[in-house]
């Protein structure tokens, strides 16, 4: 089939091979007509995923009327804050599936990015994608899983079959807000980790941090909308792991320099972003609002924003006040 991502950072170019790897005609659309002539031209996104040749059904692109024409389905790949100006541009669409895992809070309310899709396009079907999946792996051809969520079950069945193949194996879901909720947390959580790497605090330090983490991220999670047991699958726990654990993880890589003296600043060079941090944010501006308890958010909401010494920040958290678990 025709597909169109939306993106050609590591993530949107890593789908647009995984699909062109199983038959799909893709077109990668980025917005900077430089960066679509250099990938037509070496076929290799060196800035993102160096080494990692793009098949030929990989077809560059950055005028949006040739990007989505035909295509059963857009995926979008690019940063949560730049998604409703992205879609603001482009022509009517059968059905968008969102990669991107963030929040972002406008209008006095925290949104999901389904949600700013479907006010930008109200017409189009919506569903999400997230799992335990780092670019340059998936791009490799390493084992990999990812759910797919959508009230439409239809579109949820068409997304599985074309993502799905031997080296990634794609489940539903109808846990629309679970599925995307438990994606942009963890990336929060991954910051308090790395942190916790930044400050050689051991395995042990590491782990209940993020057993707590998981525990914020499913309590946030259901008052939002998603169920329980989504919080305990892949794109909850499995995407945590992943993304707390590995040196390829982009926000546990900023939360260890973080640690290490590096600043807001210096975190997002180029054109990298840092999930996490724009969803810290986000949560920290809803939890004064509604006055919600998100204890490691906050946290790392002081260590990113205000500065505050992140080891004494560590100490504040081992010291709130003793409770049944």
């Amino acid at each position: 089939m025709n597909v169109a991502v939306l993106g050609a950072g590591g993530w949107g170019t890593a789908l647009a091979v995984l699909l062109a790897r199983s038959g799909h005609r893709v077109a990668l659309w980025s917005r900077r007509c430089e960066l679509a002539e250099a990938l037509l031209a070496t076929r290799e996104n060196a800035a993102y995923l160096p080494g990692v040749r793009l098949p030929e059904g990989v077809r560059p692109v950055c005028t949006a009327e040739r990007a989505v024409k035909g295509a059963a389905f857009v995926l979008v790949a690019v940063p949560a804050k730049g998604v409703r100006t992205v879609l603001a541009g482009m022509p009517p669409v059968e059905a968008y599936v969102s990669a991107v895992k963030g929040v972002r809070f406008a209008e006095g309310r925290l949104l999901r990015i389904s949600q700013i899709m479907r006010r930008a396009a109200p017409a189009a079907r919506v569903a999400v994608l997230s799992g335990p999946n780092l670019a340059l792996e998936v791009a490799r051809g390493l084992p990999a899983a990812a759910v797919v969520a959508s009230e439409d079950a239809e579109l949820a069945a068409r997304v599985q079959r074309a993502l799905g193949g031997p080296t990634f194996r794609v489940y539903t879901s109808s846990d629309v807000a679970g599925v995307e909720l438990g994606g942009a947390l963890k990336n929060v959580m991954a910051l308090a980790a790395g942190m916790a790497d930044g400050l050689e605090l051991g395995d042990n330090a590491k782990a209940a941090l993020l057993t707590r983490g998981l525990r914020e991220m499913v309590r946030f999670g259901t008052a939002h909308g998603g169920a329980v047991e989504t919080f305990y699958g892949l794109s909850g726990l499995g995407d945590l792991m992943a993304t707390a654990m590995s040196p390829l993880s982009r926000n546990r890589s900023a939360g260890e320099h973080i640690a290490r003296g590096a600043t807001l600043a210096d975190l997002e060079t180029g054109r990298q972003v840092v999930e996490g941090v724009h969803t810290t944010a986000a949560l920290h501006e809803w939890a004064a609002r509604s006055g919600e308890e998100l204890p490691i958010t906050e946290a790392v909401w002081r260590v990113v924003y205000r500065g505050d010494d992140p080891r004494r920040v560590l100490e504040e958290l081992m010291r709130r006040e003793p409770k049944p678990e």
